[in-house]
């Protein structure tokens, strides 16, 4: 249905989602898979996103997070093959020295034949997403900027000389969402005063798809296992944590100083090792906003939460948050209805809270090095290791179960 008014051609959409990115264009895509009417608009030109080249940037997505890709059509358009995460090791330690004996080792078998995820180069989604765009029902507006209004009954967007009616808009703009804050939606940041470095490495040894999450006095020194390419076999994402003075000066070093830092925390554990790709610079923080809608409005993703990368969950998040917006509003008759955008806050929220504790309490335990604290945490991590029935909880939280 097109109505003419005031000059402008207003067109009948069900919802617009505001933000191309992995947690915006999934939503998009999955809620077209399921008839809706949507509009994506987002301020970026998405194609030039589509670097060609190896970049180092990757995501950690959950088990529990695969069906979403699926049904967004985006798992079988990924260009390069994802990488299973079939076991996890975390160690505490110091650079320089050996792990503490005391360790945990989580096996995927242990509960099921399923991996705990997959890490997929970040290339390799925004690929996939401008190709599943090119080919939905979905109205993509980009480069463009929405001007949105919203009433109790509807939502207007306006995108260039275009007018959409909605019932209903998604915020999934990021950390810094305009959206949230023409709302008046505030925002609680809990500033860490690390910086991560990220970066990719080739290496002699496989990794043979086990991730590695190793805690130091600095912050976390993740090692996740990725898809080889012809170049190099085998490769690994690097998540180096440190304060921020210390990450900018990692982040400045020449390859042959990064690689004798990477040598100090990850001993010989892969052989020789190589960079691959560029280095990536992210200060962090964890942020929650005080409630997650408003009036025909729903955030998700980055705009309405945060949290330490200490686990790779935030993209988990983000999907978790699509996947609750995708049940509800796909098959509300209303899908902007407060009572929709109630249930969605009632569902994701308390969930989202206590990952964020969770990985806010594990950063500030362990990136410490009290020795008090070292010990307890050491054994710690020794207790679960013979608590199978713990160690299962972790592992299904880890999968996303």
């Amino acid at each position: 249905m097109k109505i003419w008014q005031t000059g402008l051609m207003t067109q009948a959409c069900e919802i617009a989602v505001v933000g191309a990115g992995p947690v915006g264009g999934t939503l998009a895509l999955a809620l077209a898979a399921r008839g809706r009417k949507v509009l994506l608009v987002d301020k970026a030109d998405l194609r030039p996103m589509e670097h060609p080249d190896f970049d180092g940037r990757a995501y950690a997505i959950a088990h529990g997070c695969q069906p979403l890709l699926q049904e967004a059509g985006l798992w079988e358009r990924l260009p390069f093959a994802p990488c299973p995460i079939l076991d996890i090791d975390v160690t505490d330690g110091k650079p320089g020295r050996a792990p503490s004996p005391l360790k945990l080792h989580f096996d995927h078998k242990a509960v099921g034949d399923d991996p705990f995820g997959w890490i997929i180069e970040a290339r390799s989604i925004r690929v996939a997403l401008n190709q599943a765009l090119a080919e939905s029902d979905v109205i993509v507006r980009a480069p463009a900027e929405a001007r949105i209004s919203r009433h109790a009954e509807t939502a207007t967007v306006q995108v260039g000389e275009e007018r959409f009616e909605v019932k209903l808009v998604v915020a999934a703009e990021g950390r810094q969402s305009p959206l949230r804050n023409q709302a008046g939606i505030g925002v609680t940041r809990l500033p860490y005063r690390q910086t991560a470095v990220i970066f990719a490495i080739a290496h002699e040894e496989p990794h043979h798809n086990v991730a590695l999450e190793h805690f130091l006095p600095g912050g976390p020194f993740a090692v996740l296992p990725m898809t080889g390419t012809p170049e190099h076999p085998n490769l690994s994402a690097i998540v180096f944590t440190e304060s921020d003075t210390n990450a900018k000066l990692l982040y400045g070093m020449d390859d042959t100083a990064l690689l004798r830092q990477v040598q100090a925390r990850l001993g010989k554990r892969l052989g020789r090792l190589e960079l691959a790709g560029r280095r990536w610079l992210y200060p962090l923080y964890a942020m929650y906003a005080a409630r997650y809608y408003d009036t025909r409005l729903a955030l998700a993703g980055d705009a309405a939460h945060g949290v330490h990368p200490i686990a790779g969950q935030g993209l988990n998040l983000g999907l978790r948050d699509a996947a609750a917006l995708l049940d509800l509003a796909a098959s509300a008759t209303d899908p902007g209805a407060e009572a929709v955008l109630r249930a969605y806050q009632a569902h994701q929220r308390p969930v989202n809270m206590a990952m964020l504790m969770g990985m806010d309490t594990l950063d500030r335990l362990f990136s410490t090095n009290f020795p008090p604290v070292r010990l307890a945490r050491d054994l710690g991590l020794a207790a679960v290791e013979h608590m199978p029935r713990l160690k299962q909880r972790f592992m299904l939280a880890a999968m996303g179960r």
